[in-house]
């Protein structure tokens, strides 16, 4: 288990690193932007260009210059896309570790730390859900903080 922690953990610690360096280059080629497309329907906050169902349930161009809660509204698109990716992450680790757990408690014979380490395999798949399910929550309660 610590092993798999410390593995997932270094693979995070260089993806973030790479990051690092491949962001700078790839805005550089962009240019400025001049603002985004919002496509989650969470992410219009009033005053955001339109709030109408039409507009709400289509990908649309928020631009900078013409308003000026555009940039929250981009925030909270890029919040949602990232806590969507974190609940999708998390629910197939929590997935995983049941399977693994489940396998550790039927090939067990028995053996109370074999029994032990599958259950404390399921208890960490639901400690994942619960944190997943948290992520999915982070947009709410920033639009609540932004005043939405």
């Amino acid at each position: 288990m610590k092993r798999i922690l410390s593995v997932s953990i270094f693979i995070t610690l260089i993806a973030g690193g790479l990051m690092n360096f491949v962001l700078p280059v790839q805005a550089a080629e962009e240019g400025v932007l001049d603002g985004c497309w919002v496509t989650e329907p969470g992410a219009w906050l009033e005053g955001c260009v339109t709030t109408t169902e039409a507009v709400k349930t289509t990908p649309t161009k928020c631009v900078f210059e013409a308003n000026a809660k555009c940039g929250v509204c981009c925030f909270m698109q890029t919040l949602y896309k990232v806590t969507d990716w974190i609940f999708v992450i998390l629910v197939a680790l929590a997935g995983l570790f049941v399977i693994i757990g489940a396998m550790n408690l039927l090939m067990s014979a028995g053996d109370p730390s074999k029994v032990s380490s599958g259950r404390q395999y399921i208890m960490y798949a639901a400690i994942g859900l619960v944190v997943g399910f948290l992520a999915k929550a982070i947009p709410a309660i920033v639009r609540l903080a932004v005043g939405a």
